[in-house]
């Protein structure tokens, strides 16, 4: 069986906040993430409903 060595890579901000930030501050960067999202999600339904 081979093992090959993993390569290591630089952490990044993102990286850090996942390992290291607690889940409240998980859940309130997440909750933004996600109203952000269906707020576009819904802004381009309303788009393609005027296209018809």
């Amino acid at each position: 069986m081979l093992v090959q060595s993993r390569e290591k890579v630089k952490s990044t901000p993102f990286s850090e906040f996942v390992r290291n930030g607690s889940a409240k501050e998980k859940r309130k960067f997440f909750d933004k993430v996600i109203k952000e999202t269906v707020a576009v999600q819904r802004a381009m339904i309303e788009e393609s409903k005027a296209c018809r």
